[in-house]
């Protein structure tokens, strides 16, 4: 299922005249039984709500007071979600004669025409209050409070996000709730404003509305949506002619292919950046350490040990979590096996949650190798919502491949490129003959699309990145070595790379870790040799201290590049 929730508003949606309509209250029933949760979202308190109507046990939840409560209708727990407005506030108000004066647990309403009396009253206390209007209903509350805020805490307790939620209203104070949700509908009866905001208006008015978009649901999860609601899709890059490339953030399986060093980390970072702008939830198996920079991102394994299963399945558990699974302490050989087993942890989530809604495999060629034999059994159809990174997509289990819709090629030879994904999937490919390499320039192909590739500039990475080269790490530098020498230059200890410049910083003396710590040596190296603004920032810090110890000043440059980059033990 892609939607597993609905939020519905009640007066004058689900509601007429204070009543829930007999097919509104049919059709959430039938909601209920494919396996999908209700919340109740209104401006309404909960004691009115109970005296109005007898049916809360259709809702999981309800929001009241325009998102200040939430009420539990099988407990019959009332949780305020703000802090009360101030006594003097309601006192003053009656003084002013504004009548009817209702308040809740947090929320002071009142109706037409006492709103500018309400104003003034704010005004004269100097109160941060906001004023909502529901069509001839007033309402105040604490700043930040609205029925999208009321909403999210709901989800939340139901272990959904936005992104698996349908919202449905007609009134000025439903713009949150829309907003809050994946797919945001007005009933026939809303407010011009709400139905220009809404992804779609109903045919039928308040109740039969409700019923026209549950049936709707039941029937296909709206797929007619799918890839139609604007501010969802995810912004790739743009063509030369600056229009913009853009995927849709449901339905859809990436290659990122293209040779080591051509930038594949670094474009599916900044796809990674986007969908967490946008509050899709991300799970990365990272074999390499390359993600864990990121930022709103946390990071489960590390070079000594890597994580079970059952705790990556525990982080994801929370939908504002965003994880990259760390696999530097899983042998090479065992990580197939691992993945298979958590890719079907993975799909049971997806199944109960809708969550995560987009998993990154990093060195696809490793995890899932053509010659491993077990892919199609352990494998669903459909991994869905995936991005996989190779440098070898023809070393890739062709299973793997096969449901791959867009292919982006990085670097060099795009053409060779896309020939091995399109020789692995035995699926034809017509190349441009004006198409060829470009700098700082990707090729896309849509599979399967009568458009033929195309070349566009990707959208750029915003988050510094560091990949943990070897070449940095363990590799040789050569003429970029650091070499300690001391203060007379009787020493000529060549660091070739950076576990050999921690190494021999180990068994250093004082004088001549102090000679170069003064003159600035190892952050000049960091920015010149190995290129890391970031590593050589945080080290001149250290290296103007008065405070530290040489003893101390070496141990904490030693920690920041063992946290920077992946060292061999």
């Amino acid at each position: 299922m892609r939607y597993l929730a609905l939020a519905v508003d009640y007066d004058g949606t689900a509601a007429i005249d204070d009543r829930l309509s007999d097919n509104a209250a049919t059709a959430i029933e039938r909601l209920r039984v494919s396996g999908r949760r209700a919340v109740l979202v209104t401006g309404r308190r909960v004691s009115d709500l109970l005296r109005v109507c007898p049916r809360l046990d259709l809702f999981d939840l309800v929001v009241a007071e325009n998102g200040a409560v939430l009420y539990d209708p099988r407990q019959r727990d009332e949780i305020p979600l703000a802090a009360s407005l101030p006594a003097a506030f309601a006192e003053r108000l009656r003084q002013r004669g504004v009548a009817p004066l209702e308040l809740g647990s947090v929320i002071v309403a009142t109706h037409e025409p006492h709103g500018a009396v309400m104003l003034e009253v704010i005004r004269e206390l100097g109160l941060e209050v906001q004023v909502v209007f529901n069509r001839s209903a007033i309402m105040a509350l604490p700043p930040g409070v609205n029925k999208g805020s009321g909403l999210q805490v709901a989800l939340r307790k139901l272990g959904l996000s936005q992104h698996e939620a349908v919202a449905i209203g007609d009134a000025e104070n439903d713009h949150s709730l829309l907003d809050c949700c994946e797919c945001g509908v007005a009933v026939e009866n809303a407010v011009a404003s709400l139905k220009k905001r809404a992804a779609f208006v109903t045919r039928g008015a308040n109740g039969d509305g409700v019923a026209e978009l549950i049936e709707e649901l039941i029937a296909n999860d709206l797929h007619r949506m799918e890839g139609k609601i604007e501010k969802h899709l995810l912004l790739v890059g743009k063509r030369g002619d600056g229009t913009a490339v853009r995927i849709p953030p449901y339905g859809r399986n990436v290659l990122v292919a293209g040779p080591s060093g051509s930038g594949k980390s670094t474009l599916t970072a900044g796809l990674i950046e986007r969908l967490i702008d946008k509050a899709y939830q991300v799970c990365i198996i990272d074999p390499e350490g390359d993600y864990s920079t990121l930022q709103g991102v946390v990071c489960l394994g590390n070079p000594q040990r890597a994580p079970s299963v059952g705790e990556v399945l525990s982080s994801l558990e929370d939908p504002a979590t965003n994880l990259a699974v760390n696999l530097l302490g899983l042998p090479l050989e065992d990580r197939p096996l691992f993945f298979s087993q958590l890719i079907a942890g993975l799909q049971a989530l997806r199944a109960r949650t809708g969550r995560p809604h987009w998993i990154v495999l990093d060195e696809a060629h490793h995890m899932l190798p053509e010659s491993w034999g077990h892919v199609s059994s352990v494998l669903p159809h459909k991994l869905g919502e995936a991005i996989l990174v190779t440098v070898h997509p023809d070393h890739v289990a062709p299973a793997v491949l096969a449901p791959i819709d867009l292919v982006l090629a990085v670097g060099e030879g795009p053409e060779r490129t896309m020939k091995k994904f399109a020789d692995a999937v035995a699926q034809p490919l017509t190349w441009p003959q004006s198409l060829a390499y470009e700098r700082g320039k990707v090729v896309a192909w849509l599979v399967g699309d009568e458009q033929l590739p195309f070349a566009f500039e990707p959208q750029p990475c915003r988050a510094e990145r560091i990949r943990h080269h070897r070449k940095y790490a363990e590799g040789n530098l050569r003429y970029h070595s650091f070499y300690f020498r001391g203060p007379d230059g009787r020493l000529n200890l060549r660091a070739q790379n950076l576990w050999m410049f921690c190494q021999i910083a180990e068994g250093l003396d004082e004088q001549t870790w102090m000679f170069h710590l003064r003159r600035r040596d190892y952050s000049r190296w960091f920015r010149k040799a190995i290129r890391d603004e970031y590593l050589a920032q945080q080290t001149e810090r250290i290296e103007l201290r008065t405070d530290l110890t040489w003893l101390q000043s070496r141990h904490l440059i030693r920690e920041l590049v063992g946290a920077r980059y992946t060292l061999p033990e």
